[in-house]
């Protein structure tokens, strides 16, 4: 239970489906080097603990702090200083909250856990399918992309045939202390914290070179390659040209620590793309061994896009769109899907 609304209509859904539940909050990050200010984490503990109070159920505090910071905040980090774009969320999922916290739940004697993501598991014989969750607005299928059967096999997720409204209404009838808590936005352990604030307390800066792709020419310097991604329009510091084009950025060179930028548009060196490698591929179900027609969705909020998937036997498939893409960043999530079934994922290379 994270102290939010959904996660604490999931507890009153499976308490009033007659489950034995305790309610548990994994302390992940506290700011102990106190250098961002205010975490939500106390806030956060004691709106699950009310929550706990109310339907009248345990309530747990799991440490894994250290577990977190080598399985999420370590891979965050490292993969800004190599001036990728990694997602958190999903590594979060994947190693915490259904890998480290799902065995603790495993050796408490539990049968299973239960979040309060959008998305729904559906049993189909021995095998358990993941659905896009109902709500079409909150879908969060995309962060369960890397989780495997096993883990599939062991999760619950009470709340994703839901629509936000009518969860609302759920928690407002319970007289849940959550129900009117506004949905936590910003980064997934230290809630409103903006990204730069964060890498600016952790990664230091590196100054370089910001490069016109087109021609080579040095039109300023950046602080940290950490701090852009492809497709970035703000914060760049370059002035547009007398003819109003803004610069974006197009890519990243490691060899001169150089920030690439183009004039935004479609002849953007680098911004558009039909086809791109990926790596790390992940199957919740049987793995695709061979070229196929599915469907992909590139970031969370992006729709489902069809796509030929070709693999190349060693983890990683080469990705044809049908449309070109804008802004495909390496180190960013590829979520696979078959219709509303999530198939998997996999890394962009």
């Amino acid at each position: 239970m994270s102290g939010g609304v959904d996660s604490s209509v999931a507890a009153l859904l499976l308490q009033r489906q007659g489950h034995a539940i305790v309610g548990a909050y994994m302390k992940n990050w506290i700011n102990e080097d106190n250098v961002l200010g205010d975490c939500p984490w106390q806030r956060d503990t004691e709106d699950a603990r009310a929550v706990c109070e109310k339907i009248g159920i345990e309530f747990r505090v799991v440490n894994l702090m250290r577990e977190y910071r080598a399985l999420v905040v370590d891979y965050l980090l490292d993969g800004y200083r190599r001036g990728l774009t990694p997602n958190p969320d999903v590594m979060c999922n994947r190693h915490v909250k259904f890998g480290v916290f799902a065995a603790y739940a495993r050796a408490e004697g539990f049968a299973a856990i239960a979040t309060g993501h959008y998305a729904q598991r559906i049993e189909a014989g021995n095998i358990f399918n993941l659905l896009e969750g109902a709500d079409p607005n909150k879908d969060q299928s995309y962060f369960l992309a890397l989780l495997t059967q096993a883990q599939l096999r062991d999760a619950r997720f009470p709340i994703g045939h839901l629509r936000k409204p009518e969860l609302r209404r759920l928690a407002t009838a319970a007289g849940l202390p959550t129900a009117h808590k506004k949905d936590s936005q910003g980064i997934c352990f230290i809630g409103e914290v903006k990204m730069a604030d964060f890498l600016r307390a952790y990664v230091p800066e590196r100054p370089g070179p910001i490069v016109r792709a087109t021609d080579g020419n040095v039109l300023g310097e950046h602080r940290g390659l950490h701090y852009y991604t492809v497709g970035q329009r703000r914060g760049i510091r370059i002035p547009s040209n007398t003819d109003h084009q803004a610069y974006v950025v197009v890519g990243k060179r490691t060899a001169d620590h150089a920030l690439l930028v183009a004039f935004d548009g479609p002849a953007a060196p680098g911004l558009w793309t039909n086809e791109c490698r990926v790596h790390s591929l992940s199957f919740i179900g049987a793995a695709l061994t061979s070229p196929a027609r599915i469907e992909a969705r590139v970031r969370y909020r992006d729709p489902r896009l069809p796509v030929e998937f070709a693999p190349a036997g060693d983890g990683t498939a080469h990705i044809r769109f049908t449309e070109p893409q804008r802004a495909l960043a390496a180190g960013q999530i590829l979520a696979l899907y078959d219709g509303p079934r999530l198939l998997g994922g996999a890394v962009f290379v």
